[in-house]
């Protein structure tokens, strides 16, 4: 199974989404948003930028 976003209203009755792998495991999430149409703008917003993103090793 891949991995899916899931979007979700916090108890604040803000938006957030969250990132899940394939087994379940959140990898990822989401600020809030006032609106779930905003809140899936950001879910398409984090797909587009992580297609093809390199990997940065800052540590040192």
């Amino acid at each position: 199974m891949s991995g899916k976003f899931e979007v979700y209203e916090d108890r604040a009755g803000k938006f957030r989404f969250r990132l899940k792998a394939g087994n379940g495991q959140v990898v990822a999430v989401g600020e809030a948003y006032e609106s779930k149409s905003a809140a899936i703008k950001g879910c398409e917003s984090v797909q587009r930028a992580a297609d093809g993103a390199a990997v940065e090793d800052i540590t040192e």
